[in-house]
């Protein structure tokens, strides 16, 4: 018989304690709980992986080999699932060709309507339509290899100070050490003058070192220190132009990138205007306007302008129009294809595949869904609900991770799992419908999620001065003028794209009044495995000295070097530290695996002998921050970085927990508590863009307690935010709209939220109505 509900028994991963649990299928299923509780390790770490899992062990056995070291999830055993497919925050390393349409295939769509559609110049060839993307040899334009931007260096760039001679490092765009003499010594050897003050070499000389393409071999006889032998050798030159343009292309170090990218200036490319295509692309147009022109318009305008004339063009344009409806549904409707994929949030990217997933006409499959309403305004968390439900009368079954009570409410089936974060969560504490969690006494949702009691009302505080930004004109911003408090706590709310980020982007240190200015943003803290939460907060350090002032490692001669997996000595030389080795799976994306030697341990075997407290460092670092904070408890400047830890509700991570498992919510509150504990130096303004994302209620009240703790300490917080209790809480809203893209950039209100709460015409009024009291 048909099974109607996905079976978990004896789910362990991470923090689950041998979790069973029924979920049904074909419903929207919600996953809810404290930050840490377990919920993701249930529907991520278990549900899905276990899917993921089985359609590998369909695949060819060749491919089977490599995909063995990805490993099984904890887990007794899963009945009833079916296929799944994930939707997570977790992005990849999207480039600078990665864009809304690439994401969406919307521009495949839109590149066959101008093949086969576009109104061609008399005479001129029929395209394929290759030929109308950036990205392939026959649409690129030849000048800037479809990037749309050159990157050129001149001679006040790659010489600051022309007084030095080049032995006095004029050239400062060369690199130091051994590598900058031997260039200066070939130099030498060609028969110029490297001890002439720059300015006064002839202006043809000048002009050959810094940008000739010859690269000359001579024989180079170097004079150095009289006590060591020099041998002659053949050294080839390299002008400063060639070595900043190849290390800037080729390296491999982000630090030697950043500064070869110092020397070089970036604008539109001269020969495509910006446009990355070839002209025979360009000639091509559809309504009046070429591929770049449609590409660059918001897509509620884009859908306006896909009116076809002929038979091909009303086939193709009602195809594009159906594809970019789910979009604009889920209020990504101010994005243009164009728009390049580092750019966007976490939250817009998964709503974008999301969208995506709606067409894709899959059926008899389990979405497993990571927080869809993260950056979402209130006002389209209903279309967000809409899309689900859409998803689910589709033949499918919907995993939903999430903390915005309104989608909880919206769910058909409820697993709520806690009771707290880490070593005290990992139990479902129900499983069923919605409303029956209000008898689970337990619960840290039931209380947000029945009746909660409206928290104390805090006075507004007066403002010690004002912060005036603007005009500001960027992006959809037309000379717009705003003024943030002093010493108060500012929400800047409004629809997705409405200009929200543009506006306090515009607040710098060089602004009267500001002092001191700390921007926390959801960037990941590392992009390997070998970034973690213990090395970011410099807590790693500590620990380190605490290990090598052991006995064991005294009697050893181990210094802290030793207990460090990022240098050779005692780390893992399998993993080189890592923990994890990356598999290639060849046909799918390279995914990470614990290491085959080390189990993710990270070190070898000689330095696991030397413990602390009857733990190694491997032990210690799978410790969470609350666990640790106990096991460190008699050391002050561990107590420190822990407490800041605690204190912004990340009490449930491990030490070790590498920087790629960390949410855009979590790394954020990490620098933020990196920021604490340094210790303040007279006034600061902190800008955070939605701190609250990835966070329970129950965790959005801790962090909000730092976060005002700061402002009466003195300081000035100003925070973009959706969640509607966090703005009601502020002592000023700024709210932009009123609607995204074109159709927001002014500011429709501003003011104490019980102010903004009574604007007419402002999409934020309503929902912020709900939790503001009627008297402030």
């Amino acid at each position: 018989m048909h099974d109607p509900y996905v079976r978990v028994r004896g789910a362990r991963e991470h923090n689950l304690k041998g979790v069973d649990v029924d979920i049904p299928r074909d419903v929207v299923a919600v996953f809810t709980g404290v930050s840490g509780s377990g919920k993701s390790s249930l529907a991520f770490g278990t549900i899905y992986a276990e899917a993921q899992r089985r359609y590998f062990e369909s695949v060819a056995p060749y491919a089977r080999r490599l995909i063995h070291q990805v490993g099984a999830p904890k887990v007794g055993e899963i009945t009833g699932l079916p296929p799944a497919v994930s939707l997570q925050q977790r992005r990849a390393a999207p480039t600078s060709r990665s864009s809304v349409g690439t994401v969406t295939n919307l521009s495949n769509s839109l590149r066959m309507l101008f093949s086969r559609a576009g109104s061609y110049p008399a005479g001129a060839e029929r395209l394929d339509s290759d030929a109308f993307s950036p990205n392939t040899a026959a649409g690129a334009c030849p000048e800037c290899h479809g990037l749309g931007r050159v990157h050129r260096t001149g001679e006040e760039l790659l010489v600051p100070d022309p007084g030095l001679s080049i032995r006095e490092g004029a050239i400062a765009a060369w690199p130091g050490a051994w590598q900058g003499k031997n260039l200066r010594d070939i130099l030498d050897a060609l028969g110029y003058d490297v001890d002439r003050p720059w300015r006064e070499l002839p202006a043809e000389q000048r002009e050959w070192i810094l940008f000739t393409d010859e690269q000359p071999v001579v024989t180079v006889h170097p004079v150095r220190d009289a006590d060591r032998i020099q041998r002659p050798y053949q050294g080839t030159y390299m002008s400063a132009r060639r070595y900043v343009m190849k290390t800037f292309s080729d390296s491999r170090s982000a630090a030697l990138r950043a500064k070869a990218e110092g020397f070089l200036t970036s604008a539109p490319c001269p020969a495509c205007g910006g446009s990355r295509l070839r002209p025979e692309a360009l000639a091509v147009t559809f309504a009046g306007r070429t591929i770049a022109g449609l590409a660059a318009l918001p897509l509620t305008e884009l859908a306006g302008l896909l009116v076809g004339g002929s038979e091909t063009a009303r086939v193709l344009t009602g195809d594009l129009r159906s594809r970019i409806a789910p979009v604009v549904e889920l209020g990504l409707g101010y994005l243009s294809l164009d728009r390049a994929t580092p750019t966007l949030s976490a939250g817009e990217l998964q709503r974008l595949r999301l969208a995506t997933q709606l067409r894709s006409g899959l059926f008899g499959v389990v979405y497993v869904l990571d927080e869809p309403s993260a950056g979402l305004h209130p006002a389209d968390t209903e279309a967000l609900l809409t899309v689900l439900a859409r998803l689910k009368a589709a033949g499918n079954s919907v995993f939903v991770v999430e903390h915005h009570l309104d989608v909880v409410r919206g769910a058909d089936w409820l697993v709520d799992v806690g009771p707290r974060a880490g070593e005290h969560g990992g139990q479902v504490l129900h499983s069923g419908p919605v409303e029956e969690l209000a008898s689970v006494d337990e619960s840290a949702t039931a209380r947000f999620l029945f009746g909660r009691s409206p928290g104390p009302v805090r006075p507004v505080r007066t403002p010690r001065g004002w912060l005036n930004v603007g005009p500001v004109t960027r992006h959809n911003l037309r000379d717009v003028t705003a003024g943030f408090p002093f010493g108060a706590f500012t929400a800047v709310t409004g629809v997705s794209g409405s200009g929200k980020s543009t506006l306090i982007g515009a607040i710098t240190e060089e602004l009267p009044g500001v002092g001191r200015l700390v921007s926390v943003d959801q960037k990941p803290i590392g992009r390997t495995p070998r970034s973690n939460l213990a090395t970011y907060t410099g807590l790693f350090d500590v620990v380190r000295k605490v290990f090598a002032a052991t006995d064991p490692a005294r009697e050893r001669g181990y210094g802290v070097g030793r207990f460090s997996f990022n240098v050779p000595g005692g780390r893992c030389e399998t993993c080189q530290g890592e923990g994890f080795v990356s598999v290639e799976l060849l046909f799918l994306p390279s995914t990470y695996a614990p290491c085959p030697d080390c189990a993710g341990a990270r070190y070898n075997p000689e330095t696991l002998d030397v413990t602390y407290r009857e733990r190694n460092i491997a032990e210690v670092l799978d410790l969470t921050v609350q666990g640790a904070a106990e096991f460190f408890a008699d050391i002050p400047a561990a107590v420190r970085s822990l407490g800041t830890l605690l204190d912004v509700g990340l009490g449930y991570l491990r030490l070790g927990q590498p920087a790629t498992e960390l949410s855009g919510g979590e790394a954020q509150r990490i620098k933020l508590a990196g920021e604490l504990q340094r210790g303040r130096r007279g006034h600061t303004l902190y800008l955070l863009d939605e701190p609250t994302t990835g966070l329970h209620p129950a965790d959005v009240e801790v962090l909000l307690r730092q976060l005002h703790g700061l402002v009466d300490a003195g300081h000035t917080v100003v925070v973009v935010e959706h969640d509607m209790s966090v703005v009601a809480g502020a002592d000023w809203v700024i709210d932009l709209g009123p609607g995204g893209g074109d159709a927001g950039g002014r500011i429709v209100a501003a003011g104490p939220p019980a102010d903004v709460a009574r604007t007419t015409g402002s999409a934020t009024a309503p929902y912020l109505a709900r939790e503001t009291p009627p008297t402030r």
